[in-house]
C-alpha cells in the first residue's frame, strides 16, 4: 500500500510538471522588421514563418532590448533594459584582423557569474535547458560560459566575431571546440576585379554549413527530451553577414534580379551573387524554423510547446554586400542596426501555442526585456522582482494586461543615443558623446512610423515629461564608456 501511494504521488508530480509547456525561443540575427512576408516582404520567401504568423499572434510594435547583438541578448535573458543591464554594447575582448583567427578567439565581455537569467530560473524549476546558436557573452573559460548561466547544453558560436563565418573550423559544445570539416578562411577579405574568379568566390563556401550543424543539434535535443519539460533557446545566426549560403539555396534566387558581384570592399567576404545570397539566407532561416516546427509535431509536442520567434535588432545597414533598400528590409521604418530610430530596434515578434493562443495581432508596445517575466509566468514561476520587464502572458491568453508606462533605450555606440517610447510618442536624442546637451526629437508613431516629422517644438511639455522619466533610467556601469549618459545634460 505504501509503495502504491508513493507511485501515485510520483505520478501526480509528473502530471503537474507536464502541465507547464515546453518553451522554444528562436532569436534571429539582424533580421529587419520587414523581412518576413507577414510583415510586408514582397521579394524574399518565408513560407514557414508566414504560416506560423497566421496561426499565432503577430506583434506590430515589438522592440528588441537593444540595437546591437550582445546587449540585446544579455538584456533579453536577464529582463533588464539598457540603462540597467550589465552588457550595454558590444565589448570585444580582442580587436584587429587577428581577432578573427582561431588562435585569437577571445569573445566578448563575459556575462557576470551571478547574473540571473531566465535559463537559470527555468532550470531550477526542473526544465532541461539548451542554447544552440550564437552566444556572444563570454568564452568557455570565463564566467560568461553559457553552461554557468542555466544551460545544460550549449552548441554553437561563443565568439560572435567567429559567427561572421558560416563555414568555421569548429563550433563549441559544452566548453570544448568541436571540429567541422572546413578549412580555415579569412572571411574579411577584399579582392580586385581581376582576382574575382569563380574559384575565388567558391573558396568562401566550405564543406559543413554551421546552420545545418546547429539544426541537427536542435532536432536531437527536441527528440531526446520529448518526455521532459525543456527550454530551447535557439539564437540562429541568419541572416547576419557574411554573405554565405549553400549553392542549392542561392540557386533558388538566381536570375530573379540584377546582380553586381561584391568584392569585399565593405568588409566580410566577396560574393558573386550578393542579392541572391542574402535572399537565400533569409529563406534558409525560414526553412530551419519549419524543420523545428515539424520536429515538434513529429514528437507529439506541438500542443504542449510555446514557440516564440523574434530578432536581436533591426537589419544591417548597407555593408558587406547587402542591399537593404532593394529588399525593403525594415519596411517603412527609419535607419538600421545600431540606431535607436525604429529601424534599429523594432523587430518581428511571433508567438504560437496551439490550444492556448488564438490567432491575432497585438499592437501595444513591448520589448525584449519583457520575455523573461513572461516566460516565468508561462512556466508557473514566481517573479522575484528586480526586473524592468513586464509579463504579457495575459495577452497571450486573450485577456487584458498591464501595459508599460514607457520603454527605455540607451546606446553608447554610434555616437551615443537615448530613446524612450510612451504610448504613441517616441523621443530620441543622438550624438551625445560629442554633444551632451543634444536636443530631443519627438515623433508620433501612430501617424508617423517612419519618424519623418520632428514635433519637439510643438509639444515641449511632452518632451519635458519624457526627458524626466528617461533621466531616472540610467544606472552607473563599471565600463566607463557606457556611462556617457552621466555626462549628458537632461535637456527638455
Amino acid at each position: 500500500m505504501k509503495h502504491f501511494i508513493l507511485l501515485c504521488f510520483a505520478l501526480l508530480i509528473r502530471i503537474n510538471a507536464l502541465a507547464q509547456p515546453n518553451i522554444v525561443l528562436i532569436f534571429a540575427d539582424d533580421l529587419g522588421y520587414g523581412e518576413l512576408g507577414s510583415y510586408g516582404q514582397k521579394i524574399i520567401r518565408t513560407p514557414n514563418l508566414d504560416q506560423f504568423a497566421a496561426g499565432g499572434l503577430r506583434f506590430t510594435n515589438f522592440y528588441s532590448s537593444s540595437a546591437l547583438c550582445a546587449p540585446a541578448r544579455c538584456q533579453m535573458l536577464t529582463g533588464l533594459h539598457s540603462g540597467h543591464a550589465q552588457i550595454r554594447a558590444n565589448f570585444e575582448m580582442a580587436n584587429g584582423p587577428e581577432s578573427f583567427t582561431d588562435l585569437n578567439e577571445k569573445g566578448q565581455m563575459p556575462l557576470a557569474g551571478d547574473a540571473v537569467t531566465i535559463a537559470k530560473r527555468l532550470k531550477e524549476a526542473g526544465y532541461t535547458t539548451a542554447c544552440i546558436g550564437k552566444w556572444g557573452m563570454g568564452m568557455a573559460d570565463t564566467p560568461g560560459n553559457p553552461n554557468q548561466h542555466g544551460f545544460d547544453y550549449f552548441y554553437g558560436y561563443l565568439d560572435q566575431k567567429q559567427a561572421h563565418n558560416y563555414y568555421p573550423t569548429h563550433l563549441w559544445e559544452n566548453g570544448k571546440p568541436l571540429s567541422l570539416p572546413n578549412p580555415f578562411m579569412r572571411v574579411h577579405t577584399k579582392v580586385s576585379a581581376e582576382q574575382a574568379t569563380d574559384s575565388l568566390f567558391k573558396s568562401f563556401i566550405g564543406n559543413s554549413y554551421s546552420i545545418d550543424a546547429m539544426a541537427e543539434k536542435v532536432n536531437g535535443f527536441i527528440s531526446g527530451n520529448r518526455d521532459k519539460r525543456f527550454f530551447l533557446y535557439y539564437p540562429i545566426t541568419l541572416p547576419h553577414l557574411a554573405l554565405q549560403a549553400p549553392e542549392s539555396a542561392v540557386n533558388e534566387y538566381l536570375g530573379k534580379f540584377e546582380e553586381q558581384p561584391y568584392l569585399g570592399d565593405q568588409g566580410y567576404c566577396p560574393s558573386k551573387y550578393p542579392r541572391a545570397t542574402y535572399a537565400a539566407m533569409v529563406t534558409y532561416m525560414d526553412k530551419k524554423v519549419g524543420e523545428l516546427l515539424a520536429q515538434l509535431k513529429q514528437n507529439g509536442l506541438e500542443k504542449n510547446t510555446i514557440v516564440i520567434f523574434t530578432s536581436d535588432n533591426g537589419s544591417a545597414f548597407k555593408t558587406g554586400g547587402t542591399d537593404p533598400d532593394f529588399f525593403s528590409v525594415n519596411g517603412l521604418l527609419k535607419s538600421h542596426k545600431g540606431s535607436l530610430y525604429e529601424g534599429g530596434i523594432r523587430v518581428p515578434f511571433l508567438v504560437q501555442w496551439p490550444g492556448v493562443i488564438q490567432p491575432g495581432v497585438i499592437d501595444q508596445p513591448w520589448a525584449g526585456y519583457d520575455i523573461f517575466p513572461t516566460l516565468l509566468e508561462v512556466a508557473g514561476l514566481k517573479n522575484q522582482g528586480g526586473l524592468d520587464g513586464l509579463s504579457f502572458f495575459n495577452l497571450l491568453k486573450g485577456a487584458k494586461s498591464n501595459l508599460h508606462e514607457f520603454l527605455y533605450f540607451e546606446l553608447s555606440e554610434y555616437s551615443g543615443q537615448q530613446a524612450i517610447r510612451s504610448g504613441k510618442w517616441k523621443a530620441i536624442r543622438r550624438n551625445l558623446n560629442k554633444e551632451p546637451n543634444a536636443l530631443w526629437e519627438l515623433y508620433d508613431l501612430n501617424n508617423d512610423p517612419s519618424e519623418t516629422t520632428n514635433l519637439a517644438s510643438r509639444f515641449p511639455k511632452k518632451i519635458k515629461q519624457l526627458a524626466t522619466i528617461a533621466a531616472k533610467q540610467h544606472s552607473r556601469s563599471p565600463v566607463d564608456h557606457w556611462n556617457f549618459m552621466e555626462k549628458a545634460k537632461n535637456v527638455p
